[in-house]
């Protein structure tokens, strides 16, 4: 579980999120819950920057868990979750979560635009991803 969790540290994580470019810490706290930090995303040609909150953290022999929450192009509200849990010795549960709220007119359009199915292939294609990488660090 230690090793998956590698995935989602500062200096892993772009082996999981190869369209962030950039991160950078503003703001850590104690405890990690309130701590900030600046990503920058890359789409094609397009990059997008913005801060990245931690909402929720949770670090234990049995349980990894962390909530994050970011203002993308003034248009969305985007929230992540990923929670690591050991079933046995050999095998860890990993559960992805996240909402992506419009917050503007614009915002509201163009995710009734891009569809369910599209956000599923997005989720999808992040988990096997995860998978994936997970099994070359174990």
């Amino acid at each position: 579980m230690e090793l998956v969790w590698s995935l989602f540290g500062d200096d892993q994580y772009k082996r999981i999120m190869p369209n962030v470019v950039e991160r950078k810490p503003l703001d850590v706290k104690e405890g990690v819950v309130g701590s900030t930090y600046t990503e920058t995303y890359q789409e094609g040609k397009r990059q997008e920057s913005y801060i990245v909150t931690v909402l929720e953290y949770q670090d234990t022999a049995t349980k990894k868990h962390k909530k994050t929450e970011f203002l993308l192009a003034k248009a969305f509200n985007i929230q992540t979750s990923y929670t690591l849990e050991k079933v046995d010795e050999n095998t860890t549960r990993f559960t992805y979560s996240g909402k992506n709220e419009g917050i503007n007119f614009l915002g509201r359009s163009l995710l009734k635009l891009g569809g369910t199915k599209n956000n599923n292939k997005v989720v999808t294609d992040f988990v096997n991803l995860v998978k994936e990488e997970s099994l070359k660090v174990v």
